[in-house]
C-alpha cells in the first residue's frame, strides 16, 4: 500500500461484478476474471515498489533529523543545568541522553530506523529521569 488515497475509480474495478453483486445471481468467476485480478495485483505491487525507496529515504531523514535535534536540545539543557545550582547528576543525564540521541541519528542516517527510534525514546527517557532527579 502506498498510503495515499485515490478519489478516482481505478481501471481494475469492473462494474459488471459490482452490479452482479447487487443482484441475486452472482456470476462465477472464469479464467478471464483471474487474469484481470492478476493484472490488478501486479499494478498494485509495482506501485508499492515505486514508493518503497522514497519511504525509506524519508524514514532515514526523519530519524537523522530528529536525532540531531534532540542531541542539540540535550546538550543545550546540559549546559544550562551545568551553570545553575542543579546537582551534577542532572547535566550528566542530559549529556548521556544527548549522546544516545546522537547515536540514534547516526544509525538512522545509515538506514537502521527501528533501532534509531528505540534509541531516541531511550535518550529522551534518560533526559527525563535526570530532570526528575532535580
Amino acid at each position: 500500500m502506498s498510503g495515499r488515497t485515490d478519489s478516482d475509480t481505478q481501471d481494475g474495478i469492473r462494474t459488471d461484478v459490482i452490479e452482479a453483486h447487487d443482484t441475486d445471481d452472482m456470476p462465477h468467476p472464469g479464467p478471464e476474471d483471474a487474469e484481470a485480478d492478476a493484472d490488478v495485483d501486479a499494478d498494485v505491487d509495482a506501485d508499492d515498489e515505486e514508493f518503497a525507496g522514497e519511504d525509506a529515504r524519508r524514514a532515514r531523514w526523519t530519524a537523522a533529523g530528529t536525532g540531531a535535534l534532540l542531541t542539540l536540545a540535550g546538550l543545550a539543557a546540559a549546559l544550562l543545568r551545568l551553570t545553575g545550582p542543579a546537582p551534577a547528576l542532572v547535566p550528566a543525564a542530559y549529556g548521556l541522553g544527548a549522546a544516545v540521541c546522537a547515536l540514534a541519528a547516526l544509525l538512522g542516517s545509515r538506514g537502521r530506523t527501528r533501532r534509531a527510534l528505540w534509541l531516541l525514546i531511550a535518550g529522551v527517557m534518560v533526559m527525563a529521569v535526570g530532570d526528575q532527579s532535580d
